[in-house]
């Protein structure tokens, strides 16, 4: 009973509390004005629930119509189909705002509703198009924040605060929002240019007026050029005076040509080659002990695949500087020598016949010109021959063709009853020496 008139003290407050808070959601949330919010929010995520299926029917049937962009449609359906609810109840609740701002009508609450729609849509987009779990992160906090700022009202203030935490030096100012706004601009331009780019090479490579030479070339340039230009635009597009950098540039500039010689000597290397066509995707090289074929030709290496598929990464500037064999420079033709030797005792004038015909019977072996067999020398043992013949895949091996060839001529020699001699060596004894005899039961 002592407690009693606590308990009822206790229970007296929240008897206030409530009616306050009834009071103030009587005033300001069960008000005509918000319920009529509430309904249009309601009819417009109706109307973008009944629409969505017959919007993603016509753009399926507008994708299966053949046009030149069909595969560039067929990813932004795939990417915008899941969005298609959110992104058409955004439009409609965006008009609602509108209307409702120009009438002079109530509208905080679609507001809210449109900026949770904004930070939903530009997360899924995100997480669509963003491979990188970290960046995706970074964009859907940051969405979330702007979001719950411009609910509650404190956005402006929030900018204002960021704008007020800047550095000036002369005319130069940088803020923390210019910084965030630059690196966002930055971030979307280089999107843009990466994504154009990669366009671009695809329909360079799809063009079969432009060599292999110049279809990197140009990708390069085109690729060099987009990134700068991303670059200035985005930094334009905050207000950044980039001729206030110039001393920065000029700093910038001194490091890199003292201590990024050898780099800046790769990518002038790599311009010359893609310049003078000495070297291009599908050439069969050799460079010093490596033999291989030309996978790609970067900015700073050249990528070459060997037969035993190891990729070597080699500087541009070594192909410029050493010498490289290419077996595929002017044409993709080039003689195989494969050296054997007959038996003494055999016909040489068969041997050779046998060997053009087995060398003809391989399918990578050229008819023009023909195979040939010349008679080296006479040896020790053999009389020594060596048959010639041509290719013109030197990228599918040469061992391999080689092998196949010795191998028929193996099996002709067999049939025509010519023999591959033995090492021969006579041992002359210039005096007789007395053995000495022991005989032991």
């Amino acid at each position: 009973m002592e407690n009693l008139p606590e308990l009822q003290h206790l229970i007296e407050t929240v008897r206030e509390a409530f009616a306050v808070g009834t009071a103030w959601l009587g005033k300001h949330a069960f008000v005509i004005g918000n319920l009529i919010q509430l309904v249009v929010i309601g009819v417009a995520f109706l109307i973008a629930k009944l629409s969505t299926p017959r919007l993603a029917k016509w753009a399926e049937v507008v994708n299966t119509r053949p046009h030149r962009f069909h595969k560039q449609a067929e990813v932004a359906r795939w990417v915008l189909t899941p969005l298609m609810l959110p992104v058409t109840w955004l439009i409609l609740q965006w008009y609602a705002v509108f209307v409702a701002a120009s009438a002079g009508w109530p509208h905080h609450v679609m507001r809210a509703v449109v900026s949770l729609l904004t930070a939903w849509v530009i997360i899924r987009l995100v997480s669509n198009l963003v491979a990188n779990r970290t960046w995706s992160k970074a964009i859907a906090v940051t969405a979330w924040t702007v979001a719950a700022l411009n609910i509650i009202g404190l956005l402006d203030e929030t900018v204002g605060f960021l704008d007020a935490l800047a550095l000036t030096m002369g005319n130069f100012r940088l803020s923390v929002l210019g910084a965030i706004k630059a690196g966002v601009a930055l971030a979307i331009f280089l999107w843009l240019a990466s994504l154009g780019s990669r366009l671009v090479e695809k329909r360079l490579k799809a063009a079969d007026s432009l060599t292999p030479s110049a279809q990197v070339l140009f990708g390069k340039l085109l690729r060099t050029g987009l990134f700068t230009a991303a670059i200035l635009i985005g930094l334009e597009s905050v207000g950044i005076d980039l001729t206030a950098l110039a001393v920065f540039t000029g700093a910038v500039g001194l490091g890199i040509g003292i201590g990024l010689q050898k780099v800046f000597s790769n990518l002038i290397s790599g311009l010359v080659l893609l310049l003078d066509r000495s070297v291009k995707p599908g050439d069969v090289v050799a460079i010093g002990q490596t033999f291989g074929w030309i996978n790609s030709l970067g900015a700073r290496y050249v990528s070459v695949i060997t037969r035993d598929g190891t990729e070597h990464l080699i500087p541009n500037e070594e192909l410029i500087s050493q010498r490289v064999e290419n077996w595929s420079y002017s044409h993709k033709m080039i003689r195989l020598h494969m050296s054997f030797g007959v038996s003494y005792g055999a016909d040489p004038h068969k041997a050779m016949e046998l060997a053009v015909e087995a060398a003809s019977s391989q399918d990578r072996v050229l008819d023009d010109p023909k195979p040939v067999c010349r008679l080296m020398g006479f040896g020790e043992s053999s009389v020594d021959m060596e048959l010639r013949a041509w290719i013109e895949d030197p990228e599918h091996g040469v061992t391999n063709v080689k092998s196949a060839v010795l191998l028929a001529v193996w099996d002709a020699f067999q049939d025509g009853g010519i023999e591959f001699p033995f090492v021969q060596r006579d041992l002359h004894i210039k005096s007789s020496v007395p053995i000495p005899v022991i005989m032991t039961e």
